[in-house]
């Protein structure tokens, strides 16, 4: 047939074939071999080229009949079927545009999937990235993003949210360069990026220096900040400064804790869901085993450090911990009192394996390390001699929890 209007307006809708799946119809032109149309038993009705490319017979999808008229449908197919004739494959040419059109949008999402193990906290900043410093980015093509564009963005991040912000954002950019290099490739097996342009700050020695944070509470101030500690009404929020102060936990290692995480009877804390994925085990010393055995007896909640919020767990200690500075002038940050452990461990000149361990740190470039096994009885008595040196530059009233110390927990 010749395939006009006309003629299609009178075709017939074919029945839907067996168990109700849509049934379907083509028809092939006379005049130009390989144009076609196809009709479901939905009634949609498809232009279409259909030809031997390298051996296999492809169908090519045109477009819908209404949206496009025989005519234009017409063009296009004489369009395809002179590349398919030169050598040009019309499907790998949509499948080359497709890739390039990617967007960094797009590139997220992909790497998100692939990326299961991404901790939640990775996971948050990514997306926050994503959508404050490279709002005006993310819907476009990735390949649009060029050297020059970087590194105009990464001065202006650093001139308005500061130089760490802007270090991080391209950080999580040239990762997702990475990821593009290697999932997206064009019919040919060419990878969608060839150099990835966030090496231009490396070339050009553009990152901003980032001097690290070496705060923490020294030595002569441990007392003043105890006791303006111990005066805090909230008491969930006192105890967490005191625990990540007395075992040099991360905040979100201490804020997340378990009950079904401390063993009283064996005197130890168990955190699963550490920076290096590895379950880390310590002793408490005898304050914290103290602490522990006080939060027990009045425990409501799964969580040792409970809070209001959805999580169930303690959130932002920030107005608590405003109190202790106001009071008495010393500035901290929750990552600081993880400084003032590790200071205080290192003057008392702990071995450096205990150390690490206590810290969970990984040891895998150090092959001496790999003889060492230090279990957590062995890991009890330094962390008893930290403990008893804090409490010594604290010079602490004996706390009530005390009367618990020697009564055996059921």
């Amino acid at each position: 047939m010749h395939i006009t209007k006309a003629v299609i307006d009178k075709l017939p809708i074919p029945p839907k074939g067996n168990l109700g799946h849509t049934g379907q119809k083509r028809y092939y032109d006379d005049t130009l071999k390989g144009f076609g149309i196809r009709i479901t038993s939905g009634g949609a009705k498809t232009f279409f080229v259909e030809k031997l490319i390298k051996t296999k017979l492809c169908r090519i999808k045109i477009g819908r009949y209404g949206e496009l008229t025989v005519e234009q449908a017409r063009k296009q197919a004489q369009i395809m079927l002179g590349q398919i004739a030169s050598g040009v494959d019309p499907l790998a040419e949509k499948r080359n545009e497709k890739m390039r059109e990617v967007t960094l949008q797009e590139v997220m999402n992909d790497y998100l999937k692939a990326r299961k193990s991404l901790k939640a906290k990775t996971l948050y900043d990514y997306k926050r990235v994503l959508n404050i410093a490279f709002a005006s980015w993310k819907n476009k093509p990735l390949i649009s993003i060029t050297k020059d564009k970087i590194t105009k963005l990464h001065e202006k991040l650093g001139d308005e949210n500061g130089h760490a912000y802007a270090n991080l954002a391209m950080r999580v950019l040239r990762a997702l360069f990475n990821f593009a290099a290697g999932q997206y490739e064009n019919a040919q097996g060419k990878s969608l990026i060839n150099d990835n342009p966030v090496k231009r700050l490396s070339q050009t020695r553009a990152w901003y220096r980032i001097e690290r944070r070496q705060t923490f509470i020294k030595a002569h101030e441990l007392a003043n900040w105890y006791a303006a500690v111990q005066k805090l009404p909230n008491e969930t929020l006192r105890d967490y400064l005191l625990l990540i102060l007395f075992t040099g936990l991360r905040r979100q290692e201490a804020a997340k804790l378990r009950w079904e995480q401390v063993d009283l009877k064996a005197k130890t804390l168990t955190v699963t869901d550490t920076k290096n994925r590895e379950p880390h085990t310590l002793p408490l010393s005898d304050y914290l085993f103290d602490l522990f055995a006080a939060r027990k007896q009045h425990a409501t909640s799964v969580y040792v450090f409970s809070g209001t919020g959805i999580e169930g767990y303690i959130i932002e200690p920030r107005k608590q911990m405003a109190k202790v500075i106001n009071e008495t002038k010393i500035q901290f940050t929750i990552h600081d009192l993880r400084r003032t452990f590790i200071t205080i461990a290192e003057s008392l000149d702990i071995a450096a394996y205990a150390l690490k361990r206590l810290l969970n740190h990984k040891m895998n470039g150090d092959v001496t390390a790999g003889y060492i096994m230090l279990d957590v009885e062995r890991l009890r008595k330094p962390m008893q001699l930290i403990t008893d040196h804090l409490l010594q530059r604290m010079k602490p009233e004996p706390p009530a929890i005390h009367i618990l110390k020697n009564k055996e927990i059921q």
